[in-house]
């Protein structure tokens, strides 16, 4: 059977006029004619059945300003994300399965869908939830989170979601900015063999919040209105007709330079950017069973929604993905005979040093592709799936982010895969790699950059009414060339290889990714300084071989004071109760002192790349309040790499 992306190079060629079967050529084309392109993904997908009114002729009607930012996508279009959904909902079978650690399971049917949406979303509008409100998730990665988001949508409120790894304190320096009507959280959940009891934290963060109606999934507490409640009063889902930006949901930066910033997405960009990626490069649709393992603070949790927008049934999962074993994910993708399984370099770095050989332990004769992201993926993994999963089986490698809610670049149906390499840039995506002087590069590393907008960058900054923070996270760059265009700087090394394939070299700036889970420094060191003891603190993420991760924390401790065990365990303890076990440091060392630049700024993003053992790394000596650290902490990352 002919995949989407070939159908859709056929109609899109035809439209204008050329050959489009090679990748490339579509590829260039796409970026050549942004608007021709989007209303070209735009037919493929028939919105105009969603939308209010047909989509109008010409260039300016799909886009009326191209500049960045401020691209003006699609005028006078108004739809909702949801009606997207169902419009399968006369889909037979399951549109969502959830899948708990201890393996139990649940279904949503297609067919209950729109009653089970719409019986929220009336709970909702009695609440006081309507278009522009407010709804905040602190949940697990189960059906009811993927019900709660859809409900809030439909009424034209807007979705942020936080997971239940994050101590209250923590998802409210998040979500309190937001100041939600209506909170949407579990009782708890079970990870690592263990029941961990959520309804305390809860309870704690809708006080945080500020809230003034708490629905809980699970066993709720007295004055919280129960999951089955909230559900109970069947009503049809009519969603809301809304302009194309109108908000749809707000994910949060790591928040490494301060409080975490809230990205605004709008619901026709997320729609067009999700389709193009699902649909066409994964070629997901009603036959298709999509699995990605992840959790709500994650932006590929937004992405495993994405499934539903082309009919693909999606599976969630709640609980550790090495417990009991490292074959647990496994036994899912062969259990719900799941054709596209997303998941991190760990997760297979983990398989392989476990001594697994899935595809010889399970049948996964329905997988199709097998998707990677949160870090890079190593070519050695690359032969590990070829050799113990499956022979040929096509690997995406993504490379995206929460900025855009999507990937930039990845593995897509028809082209071949290199080890170690992202496949192709995504169509739409003008990605370069440029020089410091804004050149391109073509097999040299530079800074990936987006040369052109594409729908689903940020509508806005929560609380940004001049747009300044927008500007200045993605777009305020100095090159060192005075005609230099605008362009979206997206903080990672990438090489772009004469093929058109990428290869990804590492964060340029410093935020702490760890599986996928981004965390700022600034959170870490609000905690960590907080602690009598510590003086001062300086956390960095170093990716290594493998999909290796390192995150040290270097502390100078106040006079008097030693770096006890307990010290550390106080710090670790700290860390995890008041943000996140995921970011719990690999190791905390006794440092000598911490560089600054000359302004009192850490210098997080050099320090990183000496720690990797980059050679390239420059730093002016008179830039450093005390550049004799320097050479300290080159020879820790020597002897981390022994």
């Amino acid at each position: 059977m002919q995949s989407q992306i070939a159908r859709f190079a056929a109609s899109y060629g035809a439209a204008a006029g050329r050959d489009l079967t090679d990748y490339p050529a579509l590829w260039q084309q796409s970026v050549d004619d942004l608007p021709g392109f989007w209303r070209a993904v735009w037919n493929h997908f028939d919105l105009d059945a969603i939308a209010a009114s047909p989509l109008g002729d010409g260039d300016a009607a799909v886009l009326a300003d191209r500049s960045m930012p401020g691209a003006q996508w699609f005028p006078g279009v108004e739809l909702n994300y949801v009606d997207a959904v169902l419009a399968h909902s006369t889909l037979p079978g399951a549109a969502i399965v959830g899948i708990a650690e201890d393996g139990s399971r649940t279904e949503i049917m297609w067919a209950e869908l729109p009653g089970l949406v719409g019986a929220l979303a009336r709970t909702l509008a009695d609440a006081g939830v309507g278009r522009g409100d407010v709804v905040a998730g602190y949940l697990p990665d189960v059906p009811e989170t993927v019900i709660a988001f859809l409900a809030t949508a439909s009424l034209g409120a807007v979705w942020s979601g936080c997971g239940q790894d994050y101590a209250p304190e923590g998802a409210a320096g998040r979500m309190a900015q937001l100041n939600p009507t209506v909170l949407v959280s579990s009782s708890g959940y079970r990870y690592n063999g263990k029941d961990v009891d959520r309804r305390a934290e809860s309870v704690e963060l809708a006080r945080l919040l500020g809230v003034t109606t708490h629905i809980m999934v699970g066993e709720a507490v007295d004055a919280v209105l129960s999951w089955a409640d909230a559900t109970a009063r069947p009503a049809s889902a009519e969603p809301v007709k809304v302009p194309f930006d109108h908000p749809l949901w707000v994910l949060f930066s790591s928040g490494t330079t301060g409080k975490p910033k809230g990205i605004v997405h709008g619901h026709g960009g997320v729609v067009l950017e999700h389709l193009k990626s699902a649909g066409l490069h994964g070629d997901l649709g009603p036959d298709s069973v999509f699995f990605w393992q992840t959790a709500l603070s994650w932006m590929m949790w937004n992405f495993q929604a994405a499934g539903l927008l082309v009919g693909a049934r999606i599976v969630t999962y709640s609980g550790s993905p090495l417990y009991p074993d490292a074959d647990t994910l496994w036994r899912i993708v062969a259990d719900e005979k799941v054709t596209y399984f997303g998941t991190s370099p760990g997760q297979l770095q983990a398989s392989r040093k476990a001594g697994l050989h899935p595809g010889d332990d399970h049948d996964l004769s329905a997988l199709r592709t097998l998707g990677s992201t949160g870090s890079t993926l190593a070519a050695d993994l690359f032969t590990w799936v070829d050799d113990n999963v499956a022979a040929g089986l096509p690997i995406s490698s993504i490379s995206g982010g929460t900025d855009v809610v999507s990937a930039f670049a990845g593995g897509s149906t028809g082209v071949t895969v290199v080890a170690g390499e992202l496949s192709v840039r995504y169509l739409g995506c003008n990605l370069q790699s440029w020089t410091p002087q804004a050149q391109p590069l073509i097999g040299d590393v530079g800074e990936m950059v987006i040369t052109e907008p594409m729908p689903s960058m940020p509508v806005s900054f929560w609380n940004d009414a001049d747009g300044e923070r927008y500007r200045a996270a993605y777009f305020a760059h100095q090159w060192d060339a005075d005609d230099a265009p605008v362009v979206w700087r997206h903080g990672d090394w990438v090489t772009v290889t004469d093929r058109g394939s990428l290869v990804i070299h590492g964060r340029s700036d410093a935020t702490l990714n760890r599986n996928g889970i981004r965390m700022g420094s600034a959170d870490i060191y609000e905690v960590v300084e907080g602690i009598d003891e510590i003086a001062e603190a300086f956390v960095l993420g170093v990716d290594g071989p493998g999909g290796e991760y390192w995150m040290p924390l270097f502390v100078t401790l106040v006079p008097g004071a030693e770096l006890s065990d307990q010290l550390v365990s106080r710090i670790a303890s700290q860390v995890k109760s008041r943000l996140s076990a995921r970011h719990v440091p690999d190791e905390v060392i006794l440092a000598p002192g911490i560089p600054h630049t000359r302004t009192g700024k850490k210098l997080e993003v050099p320090v990183t790349a000496i720690l990797a053992g980059r050679t390239e790394v420059n730093i002016d000596p008179k830039s450093v309040d005390d550049y004799s650290l320097i050479d300290w902490y080159a020879e820790q990352g020597r002897r981390h790499r022994a």
